[in-house]
C-alpha cells in the first residue's frame, strides 16, 4: 500500500475518552476504524478562513471552563462540541485566526498570527467542549510541560508548546507552527518511491533524539506515524507532535487498540504489558515507509497485522504468545496461527490454521532492489539501514533496540 494513500482511521484513545464517544454499530475488528484521525496539523477538508493582513476585529473575551455558560453552546459550538470560529476572530486577546488546519476526534486546529509577538505564526489546538476532552487536554498539557522541562534548550525534536489558555469552555494549546507533516512530504517528494537514503538517515537521527527524551521523561507517545511528525520549511528539521494519546509509562492499560493500526506493535495486539519499545516499533515502520514510499504492515485487522509481521520476521516464540491476554483470538492452544482470511467466492471471513516456520519476505529481500542504481556508498548505507530496521522491528520488545543504542548505530553515525 502506498504511504501517500494512507487514510487510516482514528488514533487510539484513552479508556476514559473512548467511553465519552457516542456508541457506533460496527462490524470492524478495530473499534475506531470509522473515526477520523486527530493529526493536529494535517490538512483536512475544512474550508480556509482567509484573513487580510490588516483587519479590524472585535476582541473575543476569554473565559475559563468554570465560567462556561452551557446555555450559549449553540452560539459557540456545533453539536459535537467543536468551537465555531468567526471570520477574523481574535482568541485570548492576541491570536488572529487566519485559517483552519483540520479537525479530529479530540480537537480542531487553526493557524493564527500572534499580534503580541510581531505577528508570528502559531498553530492552536482547541479541544472539544466536554469534561472528558477537557481532562484529556489537561493531561496532554502536563505531558508537554514535563517534556519541555527535560529539554530546556529545545534540542530533542518534540513540538514546543508556547502557551495555553481557556476560551469559552475550550482548552486551547498554542504551538510553534511548522510547514507540513511527513505524510505530506512523501506525497510531494517521494510518492510510491520514497525519499533519499541520506534524508531518511537525518530524519531517523532526529526521531531517535525525540524518543530518547520521551524515555527519559517516562512518557509513551503511543501514536508515532508520518502524520504526527512535522518538518520546517527547509524540510531538514522535524518535530514529533500530537501527544493526545501519550501517557506515563506507569499507566500501561492493556488494550488491543493502542496506536494507529499500521504502526501498532505486536505486544499491543497480543495483550502483553508494554513499555517505550512500542514507540520504537512505530518508528521502524515509519522509517521503512519514508525510504520506500510504501506502508510496511497494512493489515485490515489486528489478525492480519500479525500475519504480515510473521511474513516479515518469522514466528513468534510460544513463550511470548502464551503470555498475551488476547493470544487465543489469534492462535490455538498449540500456538498455531488462526489466520482470518476473506473467502474469494463468498467474500466472507474464514479461519485457516497456519504453522509459521520462517519469514516469506524479509527486510533485505524487500529493500535491496532499491539499491539497483545507487552509488556504492549509498548501498552500504542501505545495508546499515536494514540492520537498524531489523533491530527496531524485533518481535520481542525486550530485544528491540533502545534510543541510545540507535543513536550510535552505524546507519546514524556514518556520513556519506
Amino acid at each position: 500500500m502506498s504511504a501517500a494513500d494512507y487514510h487510516e482511521s482514528a488514533p487510539s484513545l484513552p479508556a476514559e475518552t473512548r467511553k465519552a464517544l457516542p456508541a457506533k454499530d460496527s462490524v470492524e475488528i478495530d473499534m475506531f476504524a470509522d473515526l477520523e484521525d486527530d493529526d493536529m496539523f494535517s490538512l483536512g477538508d475544512v474550508p480556509d478562513v482567509t484573513v487580510p493582513s490588516k483587519v479590524t476585529v472585535k476582541v473575543a473575551v476569554a473565559e475559563t471552563a468554570a465560567d462556561y455558560n452551557p446555555t450559549l453552546v449553540d452560539n459557540w459550538d456545533d453539536a459535537e462540541g467543536y468551537y465555531r470560529f468567526g471570520h477574523g476572530e481574535i482568541l485570548d486577546g492576541r491570536y488572529l485566526v487566519t485559517s483552519v488546519l483540520g479537525k479530529g476526534v479530540f480537537s480542531s486546529v487553526v493557524k493564527a498570527r500572534d499580534t503580541k509577538a510581531d505577528d508570528a505564526e502559531v498553530a492552536i489546538k482547541i479541544l472539544r467542549s466536554n469534561e472528558t476532552m477537557y481532562k484529556a487536554g489537561k493531561k496532554e498539557l502536563e505531558i508537554l510541560k514535563r517534556l519541555m522541562a527535560n529539554d530546556p534548550h529545545n534540542r530533542k525534536h518534540i513540538i514546543r508548546l508556547l502557551r495555553h489558555f481557556d476560551h469559552r469552555g475550550h482548552l486551547c494549546l498554542v504551538f510553534e507552527s511548522l510547514s507540513m507533516n511527513l505524510r505530506e512530504v512523501l506525497k510531494k517528494f517521494g510518492k510510491d518511491v520514497g525519499l533519499n537514503i541520506n534524508a531518511v538517515r537525518i530524519y531517523a537521527q532526529q526521531l531517535f533524539l525525540a524518543l530518547s527524551l520521551l524515555k527519559k521523561s517516562n512518557i509513551l507517545h503511543a501514536d508515532i506515524k508520518p502524520d504526527n511528525i512535522l518538518v520546517n520549511e527547509a524540510k531538514n528539521v522535524l518535530k514529533l507532535c500530537d501527544l493526545g494519546s501519550a501517557s506515563d509509562t506507569s499507566e500501561n492499560e492493556i488494550t488491543p487498540y493502542l496506536v494507529s493500526r499500521f504502526y501498532r506493535a505486536p505486544e499491543i495486539i497480543l495483550g502483553l504489558p508494554y513499555d517505550p519499545a512500542l514507540d520504537m516499533w512505530s518508528i521502524g515502520c515509519t522509517l521503512y515507509e519514508l525510504f520506500t514510499g510504501k506502508i510496511l504492515f497494512s493489515g485490515r485487522s489486528n489478525n492480519q497485522m500479525l500475519k504480515h509481521m510473521m511474513d516479515l520476521k518469522g514466528p513468534f516464540s510460544k513463550k511470548m504468545i502464551r503470555k498475551g491476554q488476547f493470544y487465543l483470538n489469534h492462535f490455538d492452544e498449540d500456538c498455531n496461527f488462526l489466520s482470518v482470511e476473506v473467502e474469494k467466492v463468498t467474500q466472507k471471513d474464514v479461519v485457516k490454521t497456519i504453522q509459521v516456520s520462517k519469514p516469506t519476505k524479509d527486510l533485505k529481500t524487500r529493500l535491496m532492489p532499491y539499491t539497483a542504481n545507487m552509488s556504492p556508498a549509498d548501498v552500504i548505507q542501505v545495508n546499515h539501514f536494514i540492520n537498524l530496521l531489523e533491530r527496531c522491528l524485533h518481535l520481542n520488545p525486550e530485544h528491540r533496540i533502545t534510543p541510545q543504542e540507535a543513536l550510535v548505530h552505524p546507519f546514524i553515525k556514518s556520513q556519506k
